[in-house]
Order: C-alpha cells, then structure tokens, then sequence
C-alpha cells in the first residue's frame, strides 16, 4: 500500500492546524491585554475575554497534540524499550499503539457524552453553547484516530524501520526522532 499520498495529507493538514493554533493564540494575547489596557486606562474591560481566552487555551492544547503527535514529539523514556531487540521494540510499539488507540476512543465517548449533555447549555458570560469546549475531544480524537491507525497499519506490516521503533523524544530542547516517514 502506498501511503506517500497519506503522509503529503496529513502534513498538509496539520499545517493547518499550526495555522489554527496560531491564529488561537493571537486571538489570545489580544483579548487578555485588550482587557489589561482597557482596566487600567478606561476602568473597563472586555466582558467575554476571559472566558474565551481560556477555550482558546483548551482548543490550543488538544490541537497541539494532534500536530505533536504527527510529528513525534510527545515526550517519553526510553530506559527499558531501549534496551530491547527488534521484536521486543515492535512488541512494544504495537502495545502502546493499541494503548493509545484505546485511549482515544474512551476520550472521544466521554467527550461525546458531555458534548450533548453540554448541547443546551449556556456559558455564563458568552452564552454559546458549552458544547464548544467538550467538543474539542471529539474532534481531537477523530483527528488522531486516523494517525494512529495508519501507524499501528505500518508496525503490523513491517513497515517501520529499525530506528522508528522507538518513538518518544527524551529531551524537549535536543529533538532525537524525527517525522513519520
């Protein structure tokens, strides 16, 4: 199966949600010193800016770790894995991929449970719908489910090389795996 017309999709994609990050995080820093400058000068403020700096900040983290996880940069050990040969590598790449898939489906019904729960109800100050910010699991797990799939699709067909078997990154300043390939 040739997957170069996957990775080039998925490397678009999440440069749009660099993109999307980024654009969050401006939305950000203007809301939080709009509603400084605005204390100080007027005695005024910015009445939703609090409350949408802090769904910003949500949708900033889960989107984050989407993009970081396509571009292994999740922060690990590898003490015992490591150590390993090859089969005990992809032993143990395959557990964690499967671990990982599970956990992204028990975060998406969760998030799907409160999302309607949270469907009618108001936010305090913006009064959107709460399902906005519980949302976000949702979406987060549709994204990395696909990722994760494709990944554990390599492992299990022996696609990954010897030096992907490991994929964590020991320092955050010194990156020491690179992309998926």
């Amino acid at each position: 199966m040739d997957t170069n017309w996957i990775n080039r999709w998925v490397h678009a994609y999440c440069r749009f949600l660099t993109a999307v990050i980024v654009a969050l995080l401006a939305a950000m820093v203007v809301l939080v010193f709009g509603n400084v400058v605005l204390r100080y000068a007027a005695n005024s403020g910015i009445t939703v800016s609090e409350e949408l700096s802090r769904w910003f900040f949500v949708w900033m983290t889960f989107l984050g770790a989407v993009v970081g996880l396509r571009e292994r940069a999740h922060l690990g050990t590898d003490l015992l894995i490591g150590r390993l040969g090859r089969s005990g590598k992809r032993a143990c790449l395959l557990i964690s991929q499967l671990l990982m898939l599970w956990v992204t489906w028990l975060i998406f019904q969760g998030s799907l449970a409160q999302t309607r729960i949270n469907w009618t109800v108001q936010a305090p100050v913006s009064e959107l719908s709460m399902a906005w910010l519980s949302g976000v699991g949702v979406v987060f797990a549709v994204l990395t489910a696909p990722m994760l799939l494709l990944d554990l699709w390599r492992s299990v067909t022996g696609q990954v090389a010897d030096g992907d078997l490991v994929m964590v990154q020991e320092r955050e300043d010194r990156p020491q795996v690179k992309g998926p390939p």
